[in-house]
């Protein structure tokens, strides 16, 4: 939604920079926002433009903003208020003309109360809130996501995946994705990287259901009274998942040859009586 937000506004032809809060060490974070100048602190060898510099005439998105420590939050106050910045280190203030927009994945407002967020920062971050509702609350979304997906993997892996099964379709449109967007995309990637045929069918979504990754591992996640060929079958597809869809490197942990691995697989795939993961 930034990205489409920078690409029809007047801004498009700036630069759209993306800062994660957090993904970046606390310790790291005022510098990567404003700059530095060389001799800021030990390792500052060099000038270094911060994602404000970086952003200017363009958009700066800032994601995960409820990461950012209270300290921060009050530099980036000043900085929205008064459209300048001063790097870490510096004295000179440099003038800001970017466009903003901010994201979280929680309730800014709920934060406000136990005091992990500003309330002046919120107040001034609302200005137009766009809500985007979780992947299971707009499924009618799914089809065009999982088509988008399967294509581009497809010709990022070379495997020739023409479409997905109207039943695998169905399987996925149910499951409730908690994990959103990025889980399904992983899911796709994985179950491209594992297809035997030119389409998707649910023989080739080997991954676990995604509705369950909350659940604990113990034990391998197998029930007792799983024959024996059904355990053999989930920690070979499991083993799959862990390195990546790579057989060689499946073959070499299970302790198998790659030509035995094959084998199972297309026998699990060619099996009408297989039962999917749960």
């Amino acid at each position: 939604i930034a990205r489409a937000i920078h690409q029809i506004s007047d801004r498009r032809n700036g630069p759209l920079v993306t800062f994660d809060c957090a993904a970046v060490p606390e310790g790291l974070a005022e510098s990567q926002l404003f700059g530095h100048v060389r001799g800021a602190f030990t390792g500052a060898i060099e000038n270094r433009e911060g994602v404000f510099s970086q952003a200017d005439h363009g958009t700066l998105f800032i994601d995960e903003l409820c990461e950012l420590s209270m300290p921060l939050q009050a530099k980036l106050l000043r900085v929205i208020q008064g459209r300048e910045f001063v790097k870490v280190g510096g004295t000179k203030p440099i003038r800001t003309n970017i466009r903003l927009v901010t994201a979280t994945n929680k309730d800014p407002k709920q934060a406000v109360d136990p005091g992990a967020f500003r309330a002046d920062l919120y107040y001034r971050v609302a200005v137009v809130m766009i809500k985007v509702p979780p992947l299971r609350e707009r499924r009618e979304d799914i089809p065009l996501l999982v088509e988008h997906f399967v294509t581009r993997y497809s010709a990022a892996y070379k495997k020739p995946i023409h479409g997905v099964q109207p039943s695998a379709m169905e399987r996925m449109a149910a499951l409730p994705w908690p994990g959103n967007v990025r889980q399904l995309e992983n899911f796709l990637a994985q179950a491209v990287v594992l297809a035997e045929g030119d389409m998707l069918t649910e023989r080739d979504l080997f991954v676990d259901d995604p509705g369950s990754v909350h659940a604990p591992a113990s034990g391998g996640g197998y029930e007792a009274d799983l024959p024996l060929r059904e355990v053999e079958r989930r920690h070979i597809l499991r083993t799959l998942q862990r390195v990546h869809g790579n057989r060689t490197e499946a073959a070499r942990v299970l302790g198998i040859s790659v030509r035995c691995l094959q084998y199972k697989l297309k026998a699990y795939t060619q099996a009408a009586d297989t039962p999917s993961i749960a």
